[in-house]
C-alpha cells in the first residue's frame, strides 16, 4: 500500500464516466495539485441488485476500464475500491496527506445524505471537498418562478429554462491531463471481482448522430423505426457530457433540446419534492383503490397481456434494457389505468430493468402516466393500445421484432372499454373525495 506522500487532490468518479468536458475533473487539475483518480464500488448499493449479471453494473465497468486504459497514457490510472464510501475515504486520508477532494454534485436524496456524511468526515479531518454542477445545465434553484418557488409544471419551466441559458456559451471544461498523480494503480478489478457476471452490453463512446436528431420530432414515435439516439444510458452514468448534448441539441433539434429539459425538470422536482420517491406528487392520489393482482403484474411483466404493443414492449426491455420512449407510456398507462396496479410496481419493475435507469425521469414519467405526478396527464387520459399500435406501428414492425405470431394474438387480460370505464370511477372517486 502506499505510503504517505506529499499533499494531493482526489477526484472521484460518480455519475460523469468520462474524461473529456468533466467540471469537477477539470477543477482538481487546474488546482495545482497532482490528482488521485477514484471510483468506489459501494455494496449497499451493488447488494441491491439481485440480477449478477446486470447490463448496467456492465456498462460502467466498461466505461471505467475505458478511463483506466486512457489513464495509463499519463503513468496514472484508476484506483478502484470496493466498500462504503466513508470507510474508503478513512483508509485513503491514512495513505495519503489529501488537501481536497473534488467531485460533480448528485440530487438523489440517498447521494445526498451520502456526501454529506463524507464532507463532515473530510472537514473533521481538515481535508477540503469540492462539488461541481456537471450532469445538468442548471440545478436547484438556477430556474426559479418570479416569487423564488420552484416550477411544477414543465411548458412554464421549459420557457424559463430557455431564458436563463439565452444566447450566453455553454462552457466546454478543455482539460489538461498533465495532472494525474504518476503511479502505478492497483490491479483494475474484475466484474467477478464485484459480484458479477458478463453480459452481452459492449461499451462504446457515445456518438451524437445528425442523421438521427435532425429528424429526431418526426420519427421518435415510432418504434420500430428505431429512430431515437439511445443516449439515455450514457446520460445516466455520465459518460456522454450534457453540455456537449445541450450545444449539439440548439444546433439541430428543439424537440430533442426539449426532451433534455425534461430530464432537468424532473431532476429539481426530485430535489425540491424528494417524497416523491415513494408517494404521488398529488397527495390525493395516495386515496386510489388499486387491484394490484399479482398474477395479472406478472403477465405484465413477462409481456403476455394481449395487447401485442404492451406485450413487445415488455419483451423488449425483458431482453435488452431498453424500450421505445412512446411504448414506455403505452406500457405504463395500461398499467396503472386498465389493470389498476399501483404505479410504484412498475417504477420498481422498470428501476430494475432499464439501462438508463434514473431515479428522477423513471419517477416522474411514472407519475405522469399514472395522473398523480406534477404536471401530469390527466387521470381520464387512458392510452388505447390498439389506436396507439394503428398510429405508431400501422405495420406493426415493432410487434413483429418482439413476438412471434401465438403471443400476437394472444386474449387479451382485460377489454379495453371495460377497463378505462372502470379507472375512470376508481380516479374520479378517490379525486373528488378529497
Amino acid at each position: 500500500m502506499a505510503t504517505k506522500e506529499n499533499q494531493i487532490n482526489i477526484f472521484w468518479f460518480r455519475r460523469d464516466l468520462r474524461l473529456e468536458d468533466n467540471a469537477g475533473l477539470y477543477n482538481a487539475l487546474k488546482a495545482g495539485l497532482k490528482v488521485l483518480p477514484v471510483f468506489i464500488f459501494d455494496p449497499e448499493i451493488l447488494d441491491k441488485l439481485e440480477d449478477k449479471s446486470d447490463k448496467r453494473v456492465d456498462y460502467f465497468h466498461q466505461a471505467l476500464e475505458d478511463i483506466h486504459q486512457e489513464l495509463k497514457k499519463y503513468k496514472s490510472g484508476l484506483s478502484v475500491f470496493l466498500g462504503k464510501p466513508l470507510e474508503i475515504f478513512r483508509k485513503l486520508s491514512k495513505d495519503y496527506t489529501i488537501h481536497t477532494v473534488f467531485t460533480n454534485t448528485d440530487y438523489e436524496p440517498a447521494a445526498i445524505k451520502r456526501d454529506l456524511e463524507i464532507e463532515n468526515f473530510l472537514e473533521k479531518n481538515r481535508i477540503g471537498f469540492k462539488s461541481y454542477k456537471d450532469q445538468v445545465i442548471f440545478e436547484k434553484d438556477e430556474v426559479l418562478k418570479k416569487d423564488g418557488t420552484p416550477y411544477t409544471v414543465f411548458t412554464p419551466y421549459s420557457k424559463r429554462w430557455k431564458e436563463v441559458l439565452g444566447s450566453g456559451a455553454i462552457e466546454n471544461y478543455t482539460t489538461d491531463f498533465s495532472g494525474f498523480l504518476s503511479y502505478k494503480a492497483p490491479q483494475f478489478p474484475g466484474l467477478k471481482d464485484i459480484g458479477f457476471i458478463k453480459t452481452d452490453v459492449i461499451f462504446n463512446k457515445p456518438a451524437l448522430k445528425p442523421s438521427v436528431i435532425d429528424d429526431y420530432d418526426q420519427y421518435r414515435n415510432f418504434p420500430g423505426l428505431d429512430h431515437t439516439t439511445r443516449l439515455g444510458v450514457a446520460l445516466r452514468f455520465g459518460t456522454i457530457s450534457v453540455r456537449k448534448c445541450v450545444r449539439f441539441a440548439l444546433k439541430h433539434n428543439e424537440t430533442w433540446l426539449n426532451e433534455l429539459i425534461w430530464r432537468e425538470f424532473f431532476m429539481q422536482i426530485l430535489y425540491h419534492f424528494p417524497k416523491v420517491v415513494n408517494h404521488p406528487f398529488k397527495e390525493k392520489y395516495e386515496l386510489i383503490e388499486c387491484r394490484n393482482n399479482e398474477k395479472e403484474f406478472m403477465l405484465w411483466c413477462e409481456g403476455k397481456t394481449g395487447y401485442p404493443i404492451v406485450d413487445a414492449g415488455m419483451r423488449q426491455l425483458n431482453e435488452t434494457g431498453f424500450m421505445h420512449n412512446r411504448v414506455r407510456m403505452v406500457v405504463a398507462s395500461f398499467l396503472t389505468k386498465h389493470l389498476l396496479i399501483d404505479w410504484r410496481w412498475g417504477e420498481a419493475y422498470f428501476a430494475g430493468k432499464l439501462l438508463d435507469y434514473e431515479l428522477s425521469s423513471n419517477n416522474g414519467n411514472w407519475q405522469w402516466a399514472a395522473g398523480c405526478g406534477c404536471d401530469a396527464a390527466p387521470y381520464f387520459r387512458v392510452f388505447n393500445p390498439s389506436e396507439q399500435t394503428k398510429k405508431f406501428d400501422k405495420d406493426q414492425k415493432y410487434i413483429r421484432q418482439w413476438l412471434n405470431e401465438e403471443d400476437q394474438n394472444r386474449e387479451p387480460l382485460v377489454e379495453h372499454v371495460f377497463a378505462r370505464k372502470r379507472a375512470l370511477e376508481v380516479y374520479g372517486k378517490a379525486v373528488k373525495s378529497k
